[in-house]
C-alpha cells in the first residue's frame, strides 16, 4: 500500500486560523515563521480550532518574542488539576538572527509584529506573523475603493465575453 501524497502549497491545508482582518489594517511586508511554546491542553484546543488570533499582537521584550492577545479557548474536557488560562501570554520560538533583525525593525524603524496566520507544519503549531505599517483611513478607503473597481472591471469583462 502506498501511503497517500501530501500537497506542497504551503500551510493552506494545515490552517488552523488566519487573521484577515491584519490585511486591511497594516500594509504586511516582511514575514515570519515561529514556533509557539504551548501547554498540552492549548495544543489540543488547536486541533479543535478554538482559537482567534484577531486582536493579537507580538512584543519583542529582553531579546526575546512575546505573542500577547491571542485566545485559545479550553477544551471542556481539561484535566481537573489544570486551570487554563485561555489568554496568557505565550513565548515565540525564533532563530536568533531573526530576532535581531525583528528588534531593529521594531525599534528603529516603527513597525509593528502582527500575526497573520496559525497552521500546522510537520505535526508542529506554527504562527506566521508579519512586519507591518499602520494603514491610515484614508489608505483604508482607497484599498476598498480599489478592490470594489476591481470586482465591477471582471463584472463588466465577464458580460461582454
Amino acid at each position: 500500500m502506498s501511503k497517500p501524497k501530501k500537497s506542497k502549497s504551503g500551510h493552506s491545508s494545515s490552517t488552523i486560523v488566519l487573521n484577515k482582518k491584519s490585511r486591511h489594517d497594516y500594509i504586511l511586508e516582511e514575514r515570519f515563521e515561529a514556533g509557539l511554546a504551548l501547554q498540552g491542553w492549548e495544543v489540543k484546543s488547536l486541533r479543535e480550532g478554538r482559537v482567534q488570533i484577531r486582536d493579537s499582537y507580538v512584543i519583542l521584550k529582553d531579546g526575546e518574542a512575546w505573542l500577547l492577545g491571542a485566545v485559545i479557548t479550553p477544551l471542556p474536557t481539561v484535566s481537573t488539576h489544570i486551570q487554563p488560562e485561555p489568554q496568557r501570554t505565550r513565548k515565540l520560538l525564533l532563530h536568533h538572527d531573526e530576532l535581531n533583525k525583528l528588534i531593529g525593525a521594531v525599534e528603529r524603524k516603527g513597525y509593528a509584529l502582527i500575526p497573520t496566520a496559525l497552521y500546522w507544519k510537520k505535526g508542529r503549531a506554527k504562527l506566521e506573523i508579519a512586519l507591518a505599517k499602520g494603514k491610515q483611513a484614508h489608505d483604508k478607503r482607497a484599498a476598498i475603493k480599489e478592490r470594489d473597481w476591481q470586482r465591477d472591471k471582471q463584472r463588466i469583462i465577464k458580460n461582454r465575453a
